[in-house]
């Protein structure tokens, strides 16, 4: 059960990225906005972020690899940065 919770939550950040895309005529501009978020995130890094409260975040608060990706509410900023690329707004 907590795999297909996972996976749905991963394809929800997909659809509202693609929303957002669609509302603002502007798929790159997002990607753009992920990837400088993402930037942020790890030049200031969250030191009591949890997995209570990652969905919570646009860029996810967490940092790793392993079983915390795999358990990751996101998908990775690069794989949404790719998809938003490929919609070409």
């Amino acid at each position: 059960a907590t795999i297909i919770q996972l996976a749905i939550s991963r394809s929800r950040e997909y659809l509202a990225d693609a929303s957002g895309a669609k509302i603002i005529h502007n798929s790159l501009g997002l990607a753009s906005a992920l990837e400088k978020l993402e930037a942020g995130a790890k030049n200031h890094p969250m030191r009591n972020a949890n997995q209570a409260t990652a969905h919570m975040f646009i860029v996810s608060p967490l940092r790793g690899g392993g079983l915390v990706k795999f358990f990751s509410t996101h998908p990775s900023v690069s794989e949404r940065t790719k998809r938003l690329r490929a919609m070409n707004f």
